[in-house]
């Protein structure tokens, strides 16, 4: 596989430092420029997050004396010394559906971690494991942006990759006809650290904004199906939710309850995550986890201290698997909001991406 090299939006935020880190060393792609908004724009990397960096591991060497770039005036620039970026910034909506069209019709591919583009019928909305077939859509979109190269991929909602990922081959054998999901998310996801966000210790928050339209609206998305240049959103199942800020650093759980038109056997739900794979691990993609869905018989497991970082933080930890009175089974999910649900999943979309040949 070439070398990529790739440019980060949003470079200063906890996302944007979290994708600092795991391009430090990625085989393919090569951090060649970083961009952040006017005020940190024209300063070191390392300067402008003194005092600010929030990742446990340090600041990437190669990255600390680079000069920010303005993400939104200095387009161009980045064009000369990037094939691809990934976008991670905090701006309003509209802004940002504004900002990553642009960087497309430059003919600078965007692979984004924010949502405004993620209810565009021909933006792939893309999970590796379950639809990398949506990239086929990129055609369309090209034609629609008047690029050859441009385009712009999206990674969904973060705390819909605790437990999608576990409906999904269930879906797929017994007809998933409804879920209840109940979300505990972590500070992270708010951007947040205990330092930061001291109303969440000892503390749990009923509401985060936008989080349960998202969590009910994006899985429609992602088993869709491309027709005629456009994802055309799944009719079933019927979800609904409810998302709460509770007081853990990283980690985002879910409390999940399925019916299906043809009721599975509990052992054979197990047999099936256990034996699951998808396209991230057929094409043996590096940030891919060897076994995406990780079952434990514990019944104080999964927890998100003990097991958020199972394969690089990239794999579903699923416990708790039992009959439910009211639906046909309930069961526990947790996955890492920052990595697989954030930076992580977005660098598996690029890894995909390139295997397939839409980043060349």
């Amino acid at each position: 596989m070439k070398t990529y090299r790739v440019g980060i939006i949003g470079a200063t935020g906890m996302v944007g430092q979290r994708f600092a880190t795991l391009l430090e060393n990625h085989p393919w792609f090569k951090v060649t420029a970083l961009a952040a908004s006017e005020r940190s724009a024209g300063k070191k990397y390392a300067e402008v997050l003194e005092g600010r960096w929030l990742m446990k591991m340090p600041m990437p060497a190669s990255m600390a004396d680079m000069v920010l770039f303005d993400a939104t005036k200095d387009i161009e620039k980045m064009k000369e010394l990037v094939d691809f970026v990934f976008c991670a910034v905090n701006m309003k909506k509209d802004e940002i559906k504004a900002l990553e069209e642009a960087y497309a019709k430059a003919e600078i591919p965007v692979v984004s971690n924010n949502s405004a583009n993620r209810g565009v019928a021909d933006v792939p909305m893309v999970v590796p494991e379950i639809n990398a077939d949506h990239i086929e859509v990129i055609e369309a979109q090209r034609k629609r942006l008047g690029t050859k190269r441009g385009f712009i991929a999206v990674k969904s909602n973060c705390s819909l990759q605790s437990y999608v990922p576990a409906l999904h081959p269930l879906r797929e054998k017994f007809g998933l006809t409804k879920v209840l999901a109940c979300t505990y998310q972590a500070i992270s996801g708010a951007g947040k650290t205990f330092e930061t966000f001291p109303e969440i210790v000892d503390n749990v928050i009923p509401y985060i904004g936008g989080e349960e339209e998202k969590s009910e609206l994006e899985p429609m998305k992602i088993w869709g199906k491309v027709e005629d240049g456009r994802i055309v959103n799944a009719t079933s199942p019927s979800i609904t939710t409810q998302c709460l800020r509770v007081p853990v650093s990283d980690g985002h759980t879910a409390a999940v309850f399925a019916s299906f038109e043809k009721k599975p056997e509990i052992e054979e739900i197990k047999k099936i995550w256990a034996e699951f794979e998808g396209e991230a691990q057929k094409l043996n993609l590096p940030s891919a986890p060897k076994q995406f869905l990780h079952y434990f018989e514990e019944n104080d497991r999964p927890q998100a201290k003990l097991d958020r970082d199972i394969e690089g933080g990239m794999a579903v930890s699923i416990g708790r698997l039992r009959p439910d009175s009211q639906y046909d089974v309930k069961f526990v999910c947790l996955s890492h909001n920052t990595l697989r649900g954030a930076a992580g999943g977005a660098v598996l979309m690029a890894e995909l991406l390139a295997a397939k040949g839409y980043l060349d």
